[in-house]
């Protein structure tokens, strides 16, 4: 099993271009497993971590309700966003300039094969970062994503998440408000869940702007020891 995982940090990247350097690297871990099963052989798969931040966009998954865009074309391009349906799961969100976006593109045979427990890890990746900026975070029932004040009328959404698995190879993954323009959330029912708000980190500690370097050097300590994985960075 190989627990070592090539990180990079690919900056600000267009959304599609994103999605298809992802479709690639899956592609590249999946061709090697089918090479494995068809011909007995034993190579190792490679696993991933991007980090990118994305111009304005909203991305709808495969089972989601286009209802819960609130914006026509016109008003999408007016305001400088795009709009993708995309393979992943999960309903409506958006990606900006201030949010750490994170795609693990991971043989989960070489950790575990549970997507549920994989979800689970993201999560407790983020919660865990947020309780080193004293900030108290938690799972939603049924909701899948990093909350705060659950179970109040405050409760609020700082991280989403939707993943896609095939052969137990990952792709897609979460989305974290760091410095993020909460204003694109206006135009979406993020998630599907109405009646619920979203933040940012920067919004809950009261500052102006918190250091993305620093918050993405805690989550890979976090994602590290949950996975007991190694990271390789290729910049």
């Amino acid at each position: 099993m190989n627990k070592r995982i090539e990180l990079q940090d690919l900056g600000l990247r267009d959304y599609k271009e994103t999605w298809d350097y992802q479709e690639l690297l899956f592609k590249g871990i999946v061709d090697i497993k089918a090479k494995n099963r068809r011909e007995e052989t034993h190579l190792q798969t490679n696993n991933y971590f991007l980090f990118v931040e994305h111009p304005h966009v909203y991305t709808l998954g495969k089972s989601g309700d286009l209802s819960n865009l609130l914006l026509n074309e016109k008003q999408i391009t007016d305001k400088g966003a795009t709009f993708y349906k995309i393979n992943r799961g999960g309903d409506i969100t958006y990606h900006g300039p201030g949010q750490i976006v994170g795609y693990p593109i991971l043989d989960l045979e070489n950790f575990f094969t549970d997507i549920h427990k994989y979800l689970r890890f993201l999560e407790e990746m983020v919660i865990l970062t947020l309780a080193e900026y004293g900030i108290e975070a938690t799972r939603s029932k049924g909701e899948t994503g990093v909350w705060l004040e659950v179970g109040t009328p405050f409760a609020r959404k700082i991280c989403a998440m939707g993943v896609r698995a095939s052969r137990w190879v990952t792709m897609h993954g979460f989305a974290f408000n760091v410095n993020a323009d909460l204003g694109y959330f206006d135009n979406i029912i993020p998630c599907g869940i109405r009646g619920k708000a979203v933040t940012s980190l920067n919004v809950e500690l009261g500052v102006k702007e918190v250091a993305m370097d620093e918050v993405k050097k805690k989550m890979l300590k976090h994602f590290a020891m949950l996975f007991q994985a190694e990271f390789a960075e290729n910049v």
